[in-house]
């Protein structure tokens, strides 16, 4: 978070399709009306010796507490792998039985399941289906139907162009925020909807933030990883849902801001693979949530801070030395993007910071670099690395709409400007596009996406301009145009005046992704005072609204609210600034 960033996401649209329906038959209107469910048998993809089906039952009769479907193949169809259901074979005999979290089946309700299976000849859907031993039809009196094979599987390999509507278990799609509705986590939005106002909000997909061993299991009260993709499953019903984790506990964590510092060592590198991203990696990969889109932010600050926090530049930090001299920064980003890059339906986004950070050609150039490095270090592939991620838990801009960096006034670049700073970039949505340019042009896939945090870097409120300053002189001109009202470009810890962002969407302009919340807003980026903690969080400076700054901020003041708690915990007075200052406004 530190030195300056942001973050994005979310709510998304589940468009439906899949290619051919089958269900059983119905034999008569009366006993349609006695049948114990209806069955919808849809055959979503289909290629030589192999399909994927998808099966939705609706009961007809009474609540149950579990359910079993059963059915027989008129072929020899086998069932290799199945999600949302636990599915067994008997000869042509099959049956499908709830999992622990969707075995409440209302009368009226719906539950889906989906498998893989094989076969030879002809892939006949079965006709009949029973739930708990009674006889269950369509309700549309047509006979299910198969789908003709293609010429080939599905792959791993993600398209070039809109994902199709549907995808298969194990297939990755292009953008996984498309078509699919966004995670919001019950432990958040119960926060927020205590909030006054908060209920405007409350229902937006935000990040879970995974930042020590513990929470893995969950602690404090917190959800864990587990209980957060089982309520995601209930959240999925029958389309797609993409649930959103950050993965932050690196070694000598987040170097250069005491704050957000973590529970692990500079040189506790084998305890970060084995305790803790081995651990959430078996849990991604249980097959019952091979349904899920599981994205993962990875780590957080780590790699920018090696490129400008170091000797030999502006500013350098001892620690941030360190954490580049040992390579753990390097080896631990390698290692998750690795390991959960091996798992078909997660998705890996690099954190990048953001253009107040990195815009510099100076600075971006060599990140992209050593993403690149990153990414190809201890066996992990380019093609581990879905995309990146900018202005994680920052406050930038997403768009400066009153000036440009190709503007001058009275003959002066705007670059020149004090706030600008020669940087190439002026908001998120350019630094953004500019990242993902030069990460093509370095060897990442043509496809490589991008997200963008906008959870609090809407800056709307009574100090919005409406208009570009004064041109009395450069500085006049972007001081009094500028969107982003902070002290510094560098400030970073709660800051006065900001707001929440654009609402979390799917595909908003070219090259990326989404905009996401993956900050939660309402939770501090770090606390006011020295408070005793066993998290291994310290005080920093920057979070105390007397401190007088630094040559990282221009020796400004921090600009940050006061009474702030810990980094991670509520922070009510932010919520309401950032609800009272929203851009585009709640309604």
């Amino acid at each position: 978070m530190r030195r300056t960033r942001t973050a994005l996401l979310s709510a998304f649209a589940m468009v439906a399709g899949a290619a051919g329906v089958a269900s059983a038959m119905q034999p008569s209107t009366a006993a349609a009306a006695a049948a114990a469910c209806t069955v919808k048998y849809q055959v979503q993809s289909s290629w030589s010796g192999g399909f994927t089906a998808n099966v939705t039952l609706t009961n007809n009769s009474a609540a149950k507490s579990s359910w079993k479907l059963g059915w027989s193949w008129a072929g020899n169809q086998k069932v290799s792998n199945g999600w949302n259901a636990k599915i067994t074979q008997s000869g042509t005999a099959v049956t499908a039985a709830n999992e622990s979290y969707n075995g409440q089946l209302g009368s009226g309700a719906s539950v889906s399941f989906g498998f893989n299976g094989t076969f030879s000849g002809t892939n006949a859907a079965p006709t009949a289906f029973t739930l708990d031993g009674a006889a269950c039809d369509t309700g549309d009196g047509q006979p299910p139907t198969s789908q003709p094979p293609t010429s080939e599987p599905p792959t791993s390999q993600p398209p070039t162009s809109q994902p199709p509507t549907s995808q298969p278990p194990g297939t990755k799609v292009d953008n996984p925020y498309a078509g699919a509705k966004g995670y919001v986590n019950p432990d958040w939005s119960s926060k927020a909807a205590a909030e006054p106002g908060g209920s405007k909000v409350a229902n937006q997909p935000t990040g879970v933030w995974v930042d020590r061993i513990a929470a893995i299991n969950g602690a404090n009260g917190a959800m864990g990883v587990r209980a957060h993709l089982d309520k995601a499953l209930e959240q999925k019903g029958s389309g797609e849902l993409a649930i959103q984790f950050v993965i932050y506990n690196l070694p000598g964590r987040d170097c250069s801001a005491l704050a957000s510092n973590g529970e692990l060592g500079p040189t506790e590198i084998d305890k970060y693979k084995t305790q803790y991203i081995d651990p959430i990696a078996a849990i991604f990969k249980d097959p019952k949530y091979a349904g899920l889109r599981i994205v993962t932010t990875i780590e957080v600050d780590s790699l920018p801070n090696l490129i400008t926090n170091v000797s030999g530049r502006d500013t350098s930090v001892p620690m941030c030395d360190t954490m580049k001299s040992n390579g753990n920064y390097v080896k631990g980003v390698a290692y998750a993007l690795k390991t959960f890059g091996a798992i078909p339906n997660v998705y890996n986004y690099v954190d990048a910071g953001h253009h107040g950070w990195l815009g510099w050609d100076t600075n971006l150039g060599p990140t992209v670099d050593l993403f690149k490095t990153t990414a190809t270090t201890d066996g992990a592939q380019l093609s581990n690395v879905h995309g990146f991620i900018v202005n994680t838990a920052n406050y930038s801009a997403l768009k400066e709409p009153y000036f440009k960096v190709t503007d001058s006034v009275n003959g002066t670049s705007v670059r020149q400007s004090k706030w600008v700073d020669w940087n190439q970039s002026v908001d998120e949505l350019t630094y953004a596009q500019m990242l993902r340019d030069k990460a093509i042009s370095a060897g990442f896939p043509s496809n490589i996406g991008v997200l963008i945090d906008t959870s609090r870097n809407g800056w709307g409120g009574t100090a919005r301009p409406t208009a570009a300053g004064p041109t009395t002189s450069v500085d006049a001109y972007v001081n009094g145009g500028r969107v982003d009202r902070r002290i510094h470009l560098g400030n970073w810890c709660n800051q006065s005046g900001a707001g929440l962002g654009e609402r979390p969407k799917a595909s908003p302009e070219p090259g990326i992704d989404a905009y996401v919340w993956m900050k939660p807003p309402g939770e501090s980026d770090g606390a006011s005072q020295v408070i005793d903690n066993d998290e291994g969080k310290g005080f920093d400076r920057m979070c105390d609204p007397t401190y007088t700054g630094n040559a990282r901020n221009g020796n400004s003041m921090s600009g940050a609210l006061p009474n702030a708690p810990l980094s991670g915990k509520w922070f009510s007075a932010q919520f309401q600034e950032l609800m009272k200052n929203a851009y585009p406004p709640l309604s």
